[in-house]
């Protein structure tokens, strides 16, 4: 990454031997942070090694111990970590900034299964509709969700599904008009858990406004919840972690 960059502005910043003096281009360096960025996702897509370090120094779980690891994208990945994550529980945030559903099905197996947990609660859709990773259909978005349920199934984990969090707008993709497809993806979320035996996680009616949007206060920026949504969501997630573990 740090050689694309050098190179990046190498390039950028090239001139003619009478015109070394001339500025570089203002806009370079957000042209080489681009560049990195996208080199980072061709070398490593799912991000694999993002929790490489912290799954390899894990042990088992302790006899009687019920795991949970929480599989995710920004809105769990912003939830907290280590004792900060639900303090005194053996919960594991394994969420990642910006990630859709195939992403985290790539990463199923080295951030869930390897780490043996009685549960895995999954919160995970609303960037796949955002088109972060590329085009999305509701089929695709729906048949990542029964794989990363099946995987679970076949490694003998508990699985929780939460619901998409309520939005009408994405900061990061203007014209995007999500509440819609949120809510249809909720439904189909709903009937794949009664369906599949798997428990599902409501916090959408929770947090959610008239109009399909978070409700005031609960969100900085109409997406991801402030520490006052983050108090609504952790005893349903509790709640739901119970009722699955009695499965």
């Amino acid at each position: 990454m740090k050689s694309a960059a050098i190179l990046c502005v190498s390039l950028l910043c090239a001139l003619p031997l009478a015109a070394q003096t001339a500025p570089c281009p203002a806009d370079a360096a957000a042209q080489c942070r681009q560049i990195a960025h996208m080199q980072t996702q061709l070398d490593d897509w799912a991000q694999l090694d993002r929790y490489h370090t912290d799954n390899a120094a894990l042990l088992p779980p302790a006899p009687n111990e019920h795991r949970v690891v929480f599989m995710g994208d920004s809105i769990t990945d912003a939830w907290g970590h280590g004792a900060d994550f639900f303090p005194g529980k053996p919960y594991l945030n394994r969420g990642i900034s910006g990630q859709t559903t195939p992403q985290m099905l790539v990463r199923f197996q080295p951030d869930v299964v390897h780490l043996q947990p009685s549960v895995v609660v999954i919160l995970a859709g609303t960037n796949d509709i955002a088109g972060n990773t590329g085009p999305s259909t509701p089929q695709m978005i729906e048949d990542n969700f029964v794989s990363m349920a099946d995987i679970a199934h076949r490694s003998g984990i508990k699985v929780v599904i939460a619901s998409i969090l309520p939005a009408i707008a994405y900061p990061w993709r203007p014209g995007i008009k999500p509440a819609d497809e949120i809510r249809t993806l909720n439904t189909w979320l709903k009937d794949f858990c009664k369906r599949d035996g798997d428990v599902y996680l409501d916090y959408y009616s929770h947090l959610t406004d008239a109009e399909g949007g978070m409700a005031p206060g609960l969100s900085k920026d109409g997406v991801h919840p402030t520490p006052k949504g983050y108090a609504i969501m952790a005893p349903l997630a509790e709640e739901a972690i119970a009722e699955a573990l009695q499965k």
